[in-house]
């Protein structure tokens, strides 16, 4: 019942940040590019009740990242398939980037190639999309240092 509470919550935060009618500060994206470099892309900071704080402080790569990543970006990121050259199996491999470079930015969550992507609803492609609660763990897990812990 907590953890219902705890997502509701978030939701209903990004709701509120999303219709708060502030104009976007989004920077233009050029038409055409020779090179596939995305924009970092400003992310709703999401308002997260105390307790929801607590339990993502002390976020885990073993215990609370890689299971999140594993069960939605496995298919595509793992196993007999590295889209992107992106492997998404191991802190090493994770923290090796993509055929583009660097998916997260240890510290700052915001602009981690990786969270912009789920944030977006561009990742995962096929299956269901990350809960707020799912990213809210990443971001903490990042925005911590994104230790092998």
């Amino acid at each position: 019942m907590k953890y219902k509470l705890i997502i509701n919550l978030t939701l209903l935060a990004l709701i509120i940040t999303a219709c708060s009618g502030q104009p976007s500060q989004t920077p233009p994206v050029p038409a055409a590019t020779t090179q596939a470099v995305s924009q970092p892309i400003p992310l709703p900071t999401l308002a997260s009740p105390a307790t929801d704080s607590a339990a993502t402080a002390n976020a885990s790569f073993a215990n609370d990242v890689l299971p999140i990543l594993a069960k939605s970006c496995g298919d595509c990121h793992g196993g007999k398939q590295m889209k992107e050259g992106l492997d998404l199996r191991t802190y090493e491999s994770l923290k090796a980037g993509s055929f583009n470079g660097s998916v997260i930015t240890p510290g700052n969550s915001a602009d981690s190639f990786l969270v912009q992507q789920v944030v977006n609803g561009k990742m995962p492609k096929r299956g269901p999309k990350l809960t707020a609660a799912e990213i809210q763990i990443i971001r903490a897990w990042i925005d911590a240092g994104a230790l092998n812990n």
